[in-house]
């Protein structure tokens, strides 16, 4: 009994407040190949995936830097990627694909880091070449920087093996993204 106690309150920790779907219940006497924080993370990548190809969408047919028709393009293959594998494990553990929306699931992180109807808005309606690439731009490195701190949640919280090296994965190309975008921004 106390051992099931200590696991809880690890698993409570982890997620620092994050209300996920409950663990499946492993057999007896063996541990559950993944727990709420794996689950937390590829419902919310998830959701930043699709957010975030709203931007890159537009911005691969948009942008007037081709460096930055380049990146997008780059972040939506490796996107589609990405959401087909968290895909098939959340159904394969019989989990929603889907992250509980209301705020109080995620009072320890902030909300669901969400890009707003608005920001796509502003993007669509951007006059000239120069304006699309630094609203685009501006776009893509507040939510490219969404998506390393939810990898890094995985990264140090998660349980299941192939959903950290994932993490770890994301975090990086994320990262080098982020670089290539931060130059784009100094030159604009």
């Amino acid at each position: 009994m106390a051992r099931h106690l200590i696991r809880l309150a690890l698993i409570l920790t982890l997620v620092a407040g994050c209300s996920a779907p409950r663990e499946q219940q492993p057999a007896a006497g063996t541990a559950p190949p993944f727990n709420a924080t794996d689950v937390m993370f590829l419902q919310m990548g998830l959701e930043q995936i699709t957010d975030g190809d709203q931007v890159a969408a537009l911005a691969a047919q948009h942008a007037g830097d081709a460096r930055i028709r380049a990146l997008a393009t780059e972040l939506r293959t490796q996107w589609k990627d990405e959401s087909g594998t968290m895909s098939r494990w959340l159904l394969g553990w019989q989990q929603p694909l889907t992250a509980d929306p209301s705020s109080g699931a995620h009072a320890g992180h902030g909300a669901l880091h969400a890009l707003r109807p608005s920001d796509i808005e502003e993007l669509r309606s951007a006059s000239g070449s120069a304006s699309f690439d630094r609203t685009a731009v501006s776009l893509l490195l507040g939510h490219l920087g969404n998506c390393v701190e939810t990898s890094r949640m995985e990264e140090t919280g998660g349980a299941y093996p192939p959903t950290r090296s994932l993490a770890t994965t994301v975090t990086q190309r994320r990262q080098a993204q982020i670089q290539q975008l931060l130059q784009l921004a100094a030159t604009q």
